[in-house]
């Protein structure tokens, strides 16, 4: 059944009905409004929820579903979410009767069987209707949570084979009916969660799509339904236009990319993204045929409609950014996930772990085969991490805490054709705001000790990406320590000549006799003293580093970005001087000299 809905949730949708016509400025007011409300609603749920990984870290998103399943508008939050939110309303909106669902009504999905991402992101959603009883739109709201009720705190179970390990999934859950909340499925849903931040954000996500809902049949009575209708479908097809007269200016062909993550959680060596776009004319085509569909893989599940929706993420990326992000993409371009792929799994597999990998791989396949042929906008949509070292244990009253490890670090921002990486989060989280490493020291018994950038640690390039940086922390009572380590064999890839990124490392105990590296996963009892090192891996580079300016070269040595090694070995920079006197100085002959010697090298090989 699985593969058979998935193919009905993703299967297009027609234009809302109306008799109404509607000017292109009347339009825009409209879908200006709805972007509004969306801001509102997410700022809302930022300020009310009660965990930092929302009302911190901003993990979270908002966006507008039609009544017949198209999304309307989506914006605030990290991209990848955007996409995802219409497939979960659309199973809503095919069991209307049997959910009974009505004005003042409030839903929870969380299913990765039944349109969802995995099963940390909720999405709370509130259907919209008219005077007259019509339903015209719902309000969502989409938030990580952070557990799941399943076997692991944090809902990430590294050797789990079903989703049932994972945690508690709901297809389609009523949270309030004609505006009475349901205390005894809210109540199920709080004791299915370790945390008792989760009531608060629960709260806060119920209030924010109640609060859009009033704001939307506000406008909906003042614009009229048809009005309101007309500007959906003209804002969805004018998307559709202005993406396909994008592709139709791209260089026809076939252009494929492959890219492997180092091992699943048991270790299985090399699991392989493989992706082909091909344009004709004003069509795109993204087919993901040779993906990797070895079934006794463990943890490298990636739900179907996460995988369209990063899919999409990074041929959003690929276009002019003024085109509304809306269901009129999806329209415009074909995606083809073969059925029993890491990319689409059968029914039961395990999700949480896939929205790192291979949902970032399906990004990075797509922008390496883009890059061939709008170089110019290939921005890596991902973030490479296999997991953050989470930590957990118990306070003197017996309650448990955990540090997920979502606090600042830089990582994975690589540079685009005439910017350098910078920031410390890649642009593939959107707005997310990592935490202040103090932050957590408030709250759990861990100290940070450090976030240091590494120098030359990220890829060299005309444009360089920005360095990862070096987490230390300090756990100051007995805890347990869970990751998942990629990335290490096969870090960031460079864009068009550009280097990869550096590759993550990640080591338990450090300074101490017992140091290990943590070469494939952990789930590790550290003593009370213990600290932990991860570094992260930068950003890759973009374009042939003998290309960068000798100059930039030199700034960059002297912020200790790059090192005087680097400089020589990667850039072909001569530098005379000494960082300790401040004096350095660009040697032109002798880096010409160099440079000329370097091509050649490459020539020959």
């Amino acid at each position: 059944m699985s593969f058979e809905l998935n193919r009905k949730l993703a299967a297009k949708r027609s234009a809302l009905p109306t008799g109404a016509n509607i000017d292109p400025v009347s339009a825009s007011i409209i879908r200006g409004a709805f972007e509004t409300i969306c801001f509102e609603a997410a700022t809302h749920l930022g300020r009310a929820a009660s965990s930092p990984i929302i009302n911190s870290s901003n993990e979270r998103n908002a966006a507008i579903v039609d009544a017949q399943g198209r999304l309307a508008m989506g914006a605030i939050g990290t991209p990848h979410l955007t996409f995802v939110n219409q497939m979960m309303v659309r199973w809503a909106l095919m069991n209307m009767e049997a959910y009974d669902i009505g004005p003042g009504d409030v839903l929870l999905s969380n299913d990765p069987e039944y349109g969802g991402g995995h099963l940390p992101d909720y999405c709370v959603y509130a259907p919209v209707f008219d005077d007259a009883g019509e339903l015209i739109l719902f309000q969502t709201l989409q938030a990580h949570q952070g557990d799941t009720g399943g076997k692991d705190p944090g809902g990430f179970t590294l050797e789990a084979t079903d989703i049932y390990t994972e945690g508690v999934s709901y297809p389609c859950l009523k949270l309030v009916h004609r505006g009475e909340k349901r205390r005894d499925v809210i109540h199920m849903l709080e004791r299915n969660n370790r945390f008792a931040t989760f009531g608060g954000d629960l709260a806060a996500m119920i209030g924010g799509v109640q609060q859009a809902a009033v704001k939307l049949q506000t406008m909906i009575r003042t614009q009229g339904s048809d009005m309101v209708k007309a500007a959906i479908n003209h804002a969805i097809s004018h998307s559709e236009k202005r993406m396909r007269e994008e592709v139709s200016r791209w260089r026809d062909g076939v252009y494929e990319a492959t890219v492997l993550i180092d091992h699943d959680t048991v270790g299985t060596r090399d699991v392989k993204v493989h992706v082909e776009c091909r344009i004709k004319g004003d069509k795109l085509t993204v087919d993901l045929t040779g993906t990797d569909d070895r079934q006794t893989l463990v943890g490298v599940w990636n739900t179907f409609a996460n995988s369209r929706s990063y899919v999409m993420t990074q041929v959003g990326a690929a276009i002019d950014p003024s085109i509304d992000k809306n269901e009129g993409l999806f329209d415009a371009v074909e995606i083809i996930i073969p059925e029993g792929c890491i990319a689409q799994p059968p029914p039961g597999k395990p999700a949480a772990l896939g929205s790192f990998h291979p949902a970032c791989e399906i990004t990075e396949a797509v922008c390496l085969a883009l890059s061939q042929v709008v170089p110019e906008r290939a921005a890596p949509q991902l973030y490479k991490i296999g997991m953050p070292n989470a930590v957990m244990g118990f306070d003197a009253n017996g309650m448990m805490w955990m540090d997920q490890g979502v606090d600042c670090r830089s990582m994975d921002s690589s540079a685009v054709q005439g910017i350098d990486g910078w920031g410390s989060c890649p642009v593939s989280l959107g707005n997310l705001l990592l935490s202040e490493a103090e932050d957590a020291e408030t709250r759990f018994p861990i100290l940070n000790i450090s976030r240091e950038m590494k120098t030359d640690g990220g890829g060299a390039g005309q444009w360089r990406g920005a360095p990862g940086s070096l987490n230390v922390k300090t756990v100051l009572a007995p805890t347990m320590a869970v990751a998942w380590m990629v990335s290490a064999d096969h870090p960031l890839r460079g864009m068009c000549g550009g280097d990869d990124a550096i590759p993550y490392t990640n080591h338990f105990e450090v300074g101490s006799p017992n140091e290990y590296k943590i070469e494939r996963t952990a789930q590790a009892q550290l003593p009370a003293g213990a600290t932990i090192a991860y570094q992260h891996g930068g950003g890759a580079g973009f374009g042939p580093a003998i290309l960068r300016d000798p100059e930039a070269v030199k700034e960059d040595v002297l912020d200790e970005y790059v090192s005087l090694g680097a400089a020589r070995e990667k850039y072909g920079v001569v530098l005379t001087g000494s960082l300790e006197e401040y004096d350095l100085a660009v040697d032109v002959e002798a880096t010409a000299a160099l440079r000329r010697d370097m091509r050649g090298a490459l020539a020959a090989e």
